[in-house]
């Protein structure tokens, strides 16, 4: 039947094309919805993404063992004449070596003022344990700095004087906690932060950047921006005259 001789016709071919340009359109909305709501996702996941990267230096203290915009926790008066930058894995055998010799001088050159020590704790041996003991090692490092950074010093040489050897399971959660608690980190929050690794991006990311930067090896010990190769670094108190030297 033509469409031109019966109205009739005519006008339900025009509404059945109303109703198709209706359709069309409502696709087009439900699509451009959907495609709105699939970038707000993606934001929302993004910003997530790098909270959770970047997050965790923010949810340190400010001041006084605060962690630097390079990931450092830093001990002692920001203003001191003597800048040391300490790089550690504390799987590392030598750091603990270095600690033994020279953590007690650090101890006394943070506590007179003499200098400000940053220690930039890294997790590149996890291969050297069974249970990623590396980088649980650092996250627990934030953990304490985060309660309380005046304690920081006495947990770090406690944390080298019980080093596990290379090769075998580190220490597991449990046991870093342990010996928190020894140290006379009671609160709850620091359990649980070594426990939940809130740290573990920003470990991550932290360490690549240390190992791009330059570093080679560990320790790497920095004194007012300059590496210390010296034999000083593994002598017991050889530190203390390097500061001294860098004090006047």
């Amino acid at each position: 039947m033509s469409t031109g001789k019966n109205p009739l016709a005519a006008a339900e071919a025009a509404d059945k094309r109303r109703k198709v340009a209706i359709q069309i359109g409502v696709a087009a909305v439900l699509v451009a919805l959907i495609a709105a709501i699939g970038i707000g996702i993606a934001v929302n996941r993004s910003d997530s993404d790098t909270d959770t990267a970047t997050g965790s230096a923010a949810q340190l203290p400010a001041t006084g063992g605060s962690v630097t915009d390079t990931g450092t926790v830093r001990i002692g008066n920001p203003d001191a004449p003597v800048k040391v930058r300490v790089v550690a894995d504390l799987q590392c055998p030598a750091c603990k070596e270095f600690e033994a010799a020279n953590g007690a001088a650090l101890a006394q050159a943070t506590a007179d003022g003499t200098a400000v020590v940053e220690y930039q704790i890294i997790s590149f041996l996890d291969k050297a344990s069974t249970n990623q003991y590396s980088s649980r090692a650092a996250n627990a490092s934030f953990c304490v700095a985060k309660s309380d950074p005046s304690k920081y010093q006495t947990w770090l040489q406690t944390m080298f004087e019980k080093q596990t050897p290379e090769g075998g399971a580190g220490h597991t959660d449990d046991e870093l906690i342990e010996i928190a608690t020894e140290v006379g980190y009671t609160d709850p929050a620091v359990a649980e932060c070594i426990k939940g690794k809130p740290y573990a991006d920003y470990i991550q990311q932290v360490t690549q950047t240390t190992l791009t930067s330059g570093v080679k090896s560990t320790p790497s010990v920095f004194i007012n921006g300059q590496l210390n190769q010296t034999d000083a670094i593994f002598t017991e108190n050889g530190l203390a005259a390097v500061i001294a030297d860098a004090a006047k």
